[in-house]
């Protein structure tokens, strides 16, 4: 099963971009995080109207950060569609739901994350409020909960190694986000 998600994942590509998120090309997913090559993602923060985030567990069988906890989505687009329409899609496939989000901002990354992969990604962040229950596809996402943002910045603070790199950084900038732009 494992080997074969590694052949697909080969094959899939990513859009290589410059630090001003100008496409360069595209490059194969695993290619590009062996290389460290920078390149285009997005990440989704859903939360309820308890303004608790929904976050996921990774499923234990991710080629990186398996079992580690992180943000409600995140993959990366493909070129044939916009980054919104790649979100909801992705959303789509990992949570079984889709929900109105909005973009919120984008950073950018450089993060070792193990078995010698480097994510260096230009990151699309949004943010939307939805009570929708998941329906999660296990290929992808292993447990999902909600938490609140302060007992999420103690957990993390406390247990930081089971969160995903990106999700530590994004989490901090939603919480500046959110500061600005109350859900």
């Amino acid at each position: 099963m494992r080997a074969l998600k590694l052949k697909r994942m080969a094959k899939q590509q990513v859009v290589l971009v410059d630090k001003d998120d100008n496409p360069l090309g595209t490059m194969e997913k695993m290619a590009a995080h062996e290389n460290g090559s920078l390149h285009r993602a997005f990440s989704i923060f859903i939360f309820n109207s308890n303004k608790e985030l929904m976050i996921h567990q990774r499923a234990l069988s991710k080629y990186h950060s398996p079992g580690l906890w992180t943000n409600t989505c995140c993959s990366h687009p493909q070129l044939e569609k916009s980054i919104e329409e790649n979100a909801h899609q992705r959303l789509q496939e990992e949570m079984g739901f889709d929900c109105e989000f909005e973009k919120a901002f984008t950073f950018l990354y450089k993060a070792d994350v193990g078995q010698g992969l480097i994510e260096h990604e230009f990151d699309h962040v949004f943010v939307g409020v939805s009570d929708t229950q998941p329906q999660i596809n296990p290929e992808e996402v292993e447990a999902w909960k909600y938490m609140s943002m302060e007992a999420l910045r103690d957990d993390i603070e406390n247990n930081e190694n089971n969160y995903t790199e990106w999700f530590k950084i994004a989490f901090e900038k939603v919480e500046d986000w959110l500061a600005k732009n109350p859900l």
